[in-house]
């Protein structure tokens, strides 16, 4: 079987990434077949880039990216190689690809702080979890050693501890971050300073789906203030079956999640909605739907006369594979930076991909900034 960029091996486009994967779950199982899914893709997938915001960025294919170390701290997946710790329970996001080559990447034991969230054993979807019975590695030396480029941080919501190590394991390898998590690091200002100060770049916080929940709420909050309708109260209520809904039953964890998913939609408001007329965050958590993720959304406004505009909306979506390919531009711009010895905070790329950026644009407006950026006709 062939080598693969998901391998350690190189492939394909002879310019590469060299990724660090934190959190070996359902998004990084997503992201790892999927850049096997375009390193086998027909022409025409790839001339169309099908699934992608952008197939080439400055010379960068999805096929550049090669994972070269993963975190985890779940026994079923430390120690185990890569091509098989992405299938490993709890996992339980649709197959993309039916295998990946066997990696020569073996996940390694990171640091567990905040990770894990006492309540999941109350549920026995999470009895099976157990934290490996290994001393945690040197995270800094073991990026050093692999020449890690980028760093992808996929770990549960509400580990703010854990996230926060995370950030300065980057910083102290001079590795570039890519922070997926509603933990605010390229939108806290001492955070984004000591990325700067360091020559280190970041993209962040808390990412979108291509299509999912938060966008397009965002964009049909626009069209309604672009087209003279006044909002007045909507809300956002989420469910899915994965452990990422499980670990957000506790609602201890979920305060950075919910700001951010809250900010991302009223940051295209002219005039911000009290607070008790949004509401957006997590409903309930649902074994059976696995990663399908169910949005139900409700934008109540006032249009021409006074009369009342009421917009229902259901969405279903694969959750993890939903943000992989947002991610897979993510970790290309931020090695872009790194090419260029731009650091810090990227605020164009951070503003199309996440909900919680240093800076909130439009999506429209977001979406010209990356481009020019790409082009080398904006510095970050």
């Amino acid at each position: 079987m062939q080598s693969s960029s998901v391998s350690g091996k190189s492939s394909g486009s002879s310019k590469k990434i060299r990724l660090a994967v934190v959190g070996v779950g359902n998004c990084a199982s997503s992201l790892i077949q999927g850049l096997e899914y375009y390193r086998q893709a027909s022409a025409d997938v790839k001339s169309e880039h099908v699934g992608l915001m952008h197939f080439d960025v400055d010379g960068y294919t999805p096929d550049s990216i090669e994972v070269v170390c993963a975190f985890d701290v779940d026994k079923r997946k430390v120690g185990q190689t890569l091509d098989k710790a992405i299938y490993a329970a709890p996992n339980c996001t649709q197959k993309i690809v039916s295998e990946i080559p066997k990696s020569n990447v073996v996940v390694q034991m990171g640091t567990a702080l905040d990770g894990i969230s006492d309540h999941m054993a109350e549920y026995p979807e999470a009895n099976a979890f157990r934290i490996a019975n290994e001393t945690p590695v040197d995270v800094v030396k073991v990026l050093k050693d692999t020449k890690a480029d980028v760093l992808v941080c996929y770990l549960p919501v509400g580990s703010e501890k854990a996230v926060r190590f995370y950030a300065q394991a980057c910083l102290d390898a001079k590795v570039g971050m890519v922070n997926c998590m509603p933990v605010f690091i390229a939108s806290d200002k001492e955070w984004g300073q000591k990325f700067k100060d360091a020559g280190v770049p970041i993209v962040g916080d808390d990412i979108k789906s291509q299509v999912g929940a938060t966008i397009t709420h965002r964009v049909l909050t626009k069209l309604f203030k672009d087209r003279g309708v006044k909002l007045e109260r909507t809300y956002q209520l989420n469910t899915g079956g994965n452990t990422d809904f499980l670990n957000m039953l506790n609602h201890q964890r979920l305060k950075s999640k919910k700001v951010s998913k809250t900010e991302a939609v009223q940051s295209q408001m002219n005039d911000r909605l009290a607070s008790e007329n949004i509401h957006i965050g997590p409903s309930d958590y649902i074994p059976w739907l696995k990663d399908n993720k169910l949005c139900f959304l409700r934008m109540e406004g006032t249009g021409f006369g006074g009369i009342p505009l009421h917009l229902e909306m259901r969405l279903s979506v694969e959750d993890s594979p939903n943000s992989a390919g947002v991610a897979i531009d993510a970790i290309r711009c931020v090695k872009l930076a790194l090419d260029r010895k731009i650091s810090g905070p990227l605020t164009s790329i951070s503003s199309y991909t996440m909900k919680h950026p240093p800076i909130q644009f439009s999506d429209a407006e977001a979406h010209n900034n990356v481009e020019s950026y790409i082009a080398g006709q904006l510095e970050s």
